[in-house]
């Protein structure tokens, strides 16, 4: 595997007009080719196409908001190779914490680091930009997603053991994880 370091930017969008329908277009293709290639990603039943990942890209663009919700993308060159997207609840009793959904990476491009450097950004994002005191996650068990994170400073907090049942007799554990403090 290639190991030198990548050309990597990180832009982020917090309004949806910033979001082109180029960029709309690059999200649907990543998320279908990660969930195509067995990524847990918020379809657990692939194969997918552009049928079901645009319609649920569009509501996470038309959500975006400086306070409630940013969506990081990771480009080489101007192509996405990676994206995540970081939401709060503004209900007072919990709008000190926010949840991380969707963080993919380019299939051909994974084990580069670009997973990690969206989460780290992320976090310091959450942190100085959002005024968030801690983010969580909940992630498909079996796949290797805890190790990944806790390098990152995660901490597995529970499990729902054998909530996700992705085939007969294959059920995973969905892993819940924090981040605190940022």
């Amino acid at each position: 595997m290639d190991t030198r370091p990548l050309p990597l930017s990180l832009r982020q969008f917090t309004a949806p007009e910033d979001v082109s329908p180029e960029l709309r277009n690059a999200l649907v293709d990543c998320w279908i080719e990660v969930t195509n290639a067995g990524g847990a990603a918020g379809f657990p039943f692939p194969p997918i196409d552009a049928h079901l990942a645009g319609p649920a890209v569009d509501p996470l663009v038309a959500g975006l908001g400086p306070r409630s919700s940013r969506l990081l993308v990771a480009s080489i060159d101007d192509e996405l190779v990676g994206w995540l997207n970081v939401r709060r609840d503004d209900v007072r009793l919990v709008a000190h914490w926010g949840t991380l959904h969707h963080v993919q990476t380019r299939t051909g491009l994974r084990g580069r680091g670009i997973g990690a450097a969206l989460v780290r950004r992320v976090r310091e994002i959450a942190r100085d930009e959002m005024g968030l005191e801690q983010l969580r996650l909940a992630a498909r068990g079996g796949v290797g997603l805890e190790t990944f994170y806790g390098r990152l400073g995660w901490r597995e907090v529970g499990r729902w053991p054998g909530a996700l049942r992705l085939a007969p007799g294959d059920d995973r554990d969905e892993v819940l994880m924090v981040l605190a403090p940022l």
